[in-house]
């Protein structure tokens, strides 16, 4: 049975919480044990009046921000006794002030395996502040859910932001712990860094496969099949499509007022190979926020039925070419400011260069497609060997 980093560092102390370390927990709602117990309780009670600080990630510590872009306010946590300090509000990492007095900083966050996800640069600028301040790193781990297969090129410098901080693939195949030790050791930090790995999980098992239920990291992903196609789909969020924000099934549902769905898959269906593994339905929906709140809009369902099959980050540079070709003048990107960038374009942040807003511009075509959607795995596989944690190997369909 599979357990998690938080569950095994509850049953065998790491020797800093042993010792009677004062700590700090970065965490949210969804850092959760098998019984759906909170790890601030949870460490809270196992190590009495260690407890010092919690930070919340981007959405807060209780994911009641639901849309981008909406910072969160600090807190206190009235039960415990103890500080909440928000890491998405004037500040994306902890100031020297909130690190006093630590002798530990703790994070349990769920990552969904992608770049733009914004925990894991959390996660860096912390071990950051925490490398300043003298203060040492225990990563409590959890699975990557969406497996371990690579896809998307790694980010190119000069597009570097809030959804990337550093050159990885756009879905990477690694944990969070495994990442930190990556980041730590690239990014040189002298930093006392321990990661408490999650027991009897490999790297090719899906969070389907664990039999536990999924616990949404963030609002918007509140399904697991979301989470399985969010490598790929998050790229919406740099056109003025919708990615289904303000519906109840984000990341699957796509599209915009006036878009015909009969004329997009005509002219998806060029593209053939990047859907292979899923399943488009011609939808209509209503956005109760953000794009095209309170306006009917058409698209599509995405729905992915073979997981070793499906590319989410090839099916979506596919759907969103074609959604151009479908739309013609009506089609447009989302202009920056976006994640506190304001000069960048958000979809070039978000797929880390410019050449993949370029080529649809010009005309996307599935040659042109294949080229954007390489990854040197090998080369990534050599840089993170040393950092792995788990059996299974990172493979992608381009094995290069």
């Amino acid at each position: 049975m599979m357990q998690l980093g938080l569950e095994h560092a509850l049953e065998n102390a790491p020797a800093p919480l042993a010792q009677g370390a004062r700590f700090a927990l970065l965490m949210n709602q969804a850092s959760v044990d098998a019984s759906f117990q909170h790890a601030h309780r949870l460490l809270a009670r196992r190590f009495p009046g260690q407890l010092a600080a919690l930070f919340g990630p981007q959405h807060g510590l209780w994911s009641e921000q639901q849309d981008n872009m909406i910072e969160t306010g600090h807190g206190f946590d009235p039960e415990l006794e103890v500080p909440v300090y928000s890491l998405y509000a004037e500040q994306r990492a902890p100031r020297p002030e909130m690190l006093e007095g630590l002798d530990l900083f703790i994070i349990d966050l769920q990552d969904v395996g992608c770049r733009v996800y914004t925990y894991v640069w959390t996660l860096l600028l912390c071990m950051r502040a925490c490398a300043k301040a003298g203060v040492p790193v225990l990563v409590l781990d959890r699975p990557n859910p969406v497996g371990s297969l690579v896809e998307g090129p790694v980010l190119e410098p000069g597009f570097e932001s809030f959804v990337g901080l550093w050159s990885i693939p756009m879905r990477h195949g690694l944990s969070l712990g495994e990442l930190a030790r990556l980041l730590a050791a690239e990014d040189q930090l002298d930093l006392d860094l321990q990661v408490v790995a999650c027991q009897g999980w490999h790297r090719e098992q899906r969070w389907q496969e664990l039999g536990r239920p999924w616990v949404p990291s963030s609002p918007n992903l509140p399904r697991n099949e979301g989470v399985e196609i969010y490598p790929g789909m998050v790229l919406f969020e740099g056109t003025q499509l919708s990615e289904g924000r303000g519906t109840t099934t984000p990341f699957e549902i796509l599209g915009a007022p006036g878009l015909d769905p009969r004329a997009w898959l005509q002219e998806l269906a060029p593209f053939a190979e990047a859907c292979a593994g899923a399943a488009l339905r011609p939808i209509r929906f209503e956005p109760t926020f953000q794009k095209h709140a309170k306006q009917s809009c058409s698209g599509l369902f995405v729905h992915s039925l073979d997981r070793e099959r499906i590319r989410p980050y090839a099916l979506a540079l596919a759907l969103i070419g074609s959604a151009k070709l479908a739309l013609g003048e009506d089609f447009a990107w989302l202009p920056p400011p976006y994640e506190y960038e304001e000069e960048i374009m958000p979809f070039d942040i978000l797929t880390g260069s410019s050449a993949a807003r370029e080529a649809i511009d010009i005309g996307l075509n599935p040659e042109t497609l294949a080229g954007l959607t390489q990854v040197a795995v090998a080369g990534w596989r050599e840089r993170c060997t040393a950092q792995l944690l788990y059996p299974g190997d990172l493979r992608s369909s381009h094995q290069s």
